[in-house]
């Protein structure tokens, strides 16, 4: 693996083809595959995880329908090192991108309004050309491959852009700081910049002096024209409709409900009927909102009637019968995580949602459901993680599962079948957050904090079935167990190919 970036195109693709998937394809079974990634949902801010204050019906009957994980992980406690592991099936020890990299050697690129107007200050550093995708496995067997949302693996103009690994189409935002409205002034299809009816208004605009910070009307600049989650949902269900006849591939990589607060008033309205009257967000790092909790809640139901949306137009396709659907996050939450709760049973304080290793950071919800495949209502408890999609969706559409992956496929769980194979451990690294490193074994956790902030390489071990909240390092009770956790992130760890991923200690 030390080598693994260093390798030809030519040597690296022939590595891939040692292992090829079994069965469901030689049946004749493709399904078509639809990816649902929220963007910092929390693991309990959904109903049937146990929210309390956000409705979310859609997602709550998908999970009557299908199978519901209770140990589903990210590949990473941010946005971009954990659609990298998505993407690669490499968990963070092994993948190029392991944290937010905004590749500041561009420019002045945290200059939202510069970069809505200059695509060279857009987007993240890109993922290397020769990389190996699911889209460009699925690709290879057919399928036509669409993103639509975020993606923040790759600047425009890059080898790391959508549709050079392995997507037929990409509509959305290229870069996760133009994310940060959901009224940008354009979006991309491919190549393609595509004009919205939105001005430019960036990020921490503040309110006019002197304005009435309890009239709606004084917030009312910062919703306009063109909302970004709606029309990159219909760009989805037209891709859907154009590909009825092929087996398809959508990974639907939402915004939603990453901050800004910025939702329909329909929704806004319900749940401000519903909480009651609130303080005002009158600005910062983000947009001011009158209502921001109700505003919150709505972009989390928004993202419910999507979800409901989509599993509608398959029904409506007469395809929904062959067609896996994944909802999930890429991480843990970050917007008012201790009122909603979001979190729980996890800590939901700051420190240990996102951007942290801790539960909260990285445990997210996780729902398949394939309609006669896999058993309604059903829960598994088995670890997976991001990581596992790739070999999962090599086995059912026939492609080679390649043998440079830290992921195992989850078809025989998903399906409840024997032989499902297990994780030994689940290893996690950040190198921001002052550097953390994670093992998941059985029911210990182990974690190292402060790598790089303190020079720390000191292991805290806690015990998951007793201590969910990892409140109790019992690293001096269990010297074996801490030993052996020191092992596997001792294995899991190689070199980052960019500096700026280093853990210091190990990456002098």
């Amino acid at each position: 693996m030390k080598n693994l970036f260093k390798m030809s195109k030519e040597v690296f693709l022939l590595s891939l083809c040692t292992v090829v998937s079994p069965s469901l394809a030689e049946n004749n079974e493709r399904p078509n595959i639809i990816f649902i990634l929220a963007d910092d949902l929390g693991y309990s801010e959904i109903g049937c995880y146990g929210q309390k204050l956000i409705e979310t019906p859609n997602i709550d009957n998908l999970a009557q329908k299908g199978k519901l994980f209770t140990n589903a992980y990210a590949g990473s406690p941010v946005s971009a090192s954990s659609r990298c592991s998505l993407m690669t099936g490499l968990h963070a020890g092994h993948a190029y991108i392991r944290g937010n990299d905004e590749w500041i050697e561009k420019g002045d690129v945290w200059n939202y309004t510069k970069a809505s107007n200059d695509p060279n200050l857009e987007g993240q550093r890109p993922i290397p050309a020769n990389s190996v995708t699911i889209a460009k496995l699925l690709k290879g067997q057919g399928y036509r491959t669409g993103c639509f949302g975020k993606w923040g693996l790759g600047a425009p103009f890059t080898e790391g852009v959508p549709e050079k690994q392995g997507f037929d189409l990409f509509f959305g935002y290229n870069c996760q700081r133009q994310a940060h409205s959901y009224f940008p002034n354009h979006l991309w299809r491919n190549d393609e910049r595509v004009p919205l009816n939105n001005k430019i208004i960036p990020p921490g605009t503040k309110l006019p002096e002197g304005a009435d910070i309890y009239d709606e009307k004084t917030y009312e600049q910062f919703f306009q024209s063109d909302y970004s989650a709606e029309i990159i949902l219909n760009e989805s269900m037209k891709f859907m409709e154009d590909n009825v006849r092929n087996p398809f591939f959508i990974f639907y990589s939402t915004t939603l409900p990453h901050k800004p607060v910025q939702a329909p008033k329909r929704l806004v309205d319900k749940y401000v009927k519903k909480f009651g009257d609130e303080k005002p967000y009158i600005g910062g790092s983000y947009y001011p909102c009158r209502y921001p909790r109700a505003t919150y809640a709505a972009m989390v139901s928004y993202f419910d009637e999507q979800v409901g949306d989509i599993v509608s137009k398959l029904k409506e396709l007469g395809i929904y019968e062959n067609t896996i659907i994944i909802v999930t996050s890429d991480n843990g939450p970050g917007y008012d995580t201790e009122h909603f709760n979001s979190a729980s049973p996890f800590l939901s304080i700051s420190g240990r949602v996102k951007g942290s290793l801790y539960e909260g950071g990285i445990r997210t919800p996780f729902i398949a459901v394939w309609d006669k495949k896999i058993k309604p209502g059903t829960i598994s408890d088995m670890p997976i993680t991001l990581y596992d999609l790739l070999p999962s969706f090599c086995e059912v559409s026939g492609a080679p599962i390649p043998s440079i992956t830290d992921g195992i496929s989850i078809i025989p769980e998903l399906l409840g079948k024997k032989g499902q194979k297990q994780h030994e451990f689940l290893y996690w690294e950040y190198p921001h957050s002052g550097g953390q490193q994670a093992v998941r074994y059985g029911k210990w956790k182990a974690l190292r904090i402060n790598i790089n902030k303190t020079g720390n390489t000191q292991i805290k071990l806690f015990d998951l079935s007793r201590d969910i909240q990892e409140l109790h390092d019992v690293a001096e009770q269990y010297p074996d167990i801490e030993k052996k956790m020191e092992y596997y992130m001792s294995v899991s760890h190689t070199k980052p190919a960019l500096d700026v991923f280093y853990l210091k200690p190990f990456d002098k």
